[in-house]
């Protein structure tokens, strides 16, 4: 086997295991602490069958393709896998470990194509901001009564229909969710999986996915139980429903990846800021100090990924004494015959204009 090949898969192994510990925690993170009652292979069999719909789904309607297109302008290295591409998971998997809600979108996809990092970071930042402000407006005003409730009840316990609804708002928020950072992982494997490899990632993915429901999410859960009721069904929903419809409209505004970590953290800012400032249940620079807390948490991260993709890269080429302005023209050329060859795919005359191109190119 080639030693690309084996960087690959120690890529993708790595990349898989990092992001389900650090990032699927933010759309199960609710889910696990509300339902902390429940044994955890029922919840892992519920949140790993829409899994398996949303990846065979994402697999037949694009050709192979379970990213959801969201890769087209990340196309796989042109002089293949090195060992720089095995850091990045790495780096998520000590940070993970200290609790440091990372931004996988951008230490992992940047390393691969630097050139992206001001559009990625433009739509997470501008997600963070939507969030936030979405957060405090729906909690200062509009859910005031429902969380002082919910506050004050706790004991009684959720109804069946919250428990049903909190159930159907974690599986929407949970395939939108992986439409959006499915490229996290699968960026290490070929952009049209044959169906052994969909066979084995898929197999990877769900025995990841146990280890983190049966140890009820990890180090990264300390940030969804720290704040404010959220192990209390009903505001769970609220969470994920809003989680959920903030990363829909922005799966609809552009295939571009973007980091659901901070807007993740942006819900949770402003639920926290809005019910202080409502309830008064904790000093103000208390609830302040617990939101900069989070965010330069997650600024370490976005620090470690700008360093990362900006050094590893250029580190490379100068050991092995490759040429930085070949290998970008080389991936600019792959971005641009990745382009081409999703439009032809999706043309009704596919298979004429892949005859017309070949015959052009001999």
């Amino acid at each position: 086997m080639p030693l690309s090949d084996i960087y690959m898969i120690i890529g993708f192994s790595l990349a898989a295991y990092a992001i389900v510990a650090n990032d699927a925690i933010q759309t199960l993170g609710t889910f696990l602490s509300s339902n902390s009652e429940r044994p955890w292979w029922v919840l892992w069999l519920y949140a790993c069958a829409i899994l398996v719909v949303v990846f065979l789904y994402g697999w037949f309607l694009n050709f192979g393709d379970v990213t959801y297109g969201r890769l087209e302008k990340f196309p796989m290295p042109p002089m293949g896998f090195t060992w720089l591409h095995i850091i990045p998971p790495l780096a998520i998997l000590i940070l993970t470990r200290y609790g440091v809600p990372v931004s996988t979108t951008f230490l992992i996809l940047t390393v691969f194509t630097p050139g992206n990092l001001g559009a990625i970071l433009q739509k997470s930042l501008i997600g963070y901001v939507l969030a936030f402000g979405l957060a405090s407006i729906i909690y200062f005003w509009a859910a005031k009564g429902f969380e002082y409730y919910c506050l004050n009840n706790s004991c009684n316990g959720p109804s069946k229909f919250w428990t049903s609804l909190q159930w159907a708002s974690t599986g929407f928020l949970w395939s939108q969710w992986l439409i959006q950072d499915l490229a996290n992982i699968f960026v290490y494997m070929p952009r049209h999986l044959s169906v052994g490899l969909l066979l084995g990632c898929l197999t990877l993915l769900l025995i990841l996915h146990a280890v983190l429901f049966y140890f009820r999410g990890g180090a990264i859960q300390g940030i969804v139980t720290s704040k404010t009721n959220t192990e209390d069904i009903r505001s769970a929903t609220v969470i994920n429903f809003l989680f959920g419809f903030i990363l829909l409209f922005f799966k609809e505004y552009s295939k571009m990846p973007m980091s659901t970590t901070w807007v993740f953290l942006g819900i949770l800012a402003g639920r926290e800021v809005a019910l202080t400032l409502r309830f008064k249940h904790r000093e103000f620079k208390e609830t302040r100090k617990m939101v900069v807390q989070d965010v330069l948490k997650a600024s370490f991260g976005l620090g470690v990924s700008v360093f990362l993709a900006m050094t590893l890269p250029p580190l490379y080429n100068y050991l092995n004494g490759v040429d930085q302005g070949n290998t970008a023209m080389q991936q600019e050329q792959k971005i641009e015959h990745t382009q081409v060859g999703m439009l032809t795919k999706d043309h009704p005359h596919a298979e004429a204009i892949e005859k017309a191109r070949k015959a052009v190119t001999r």
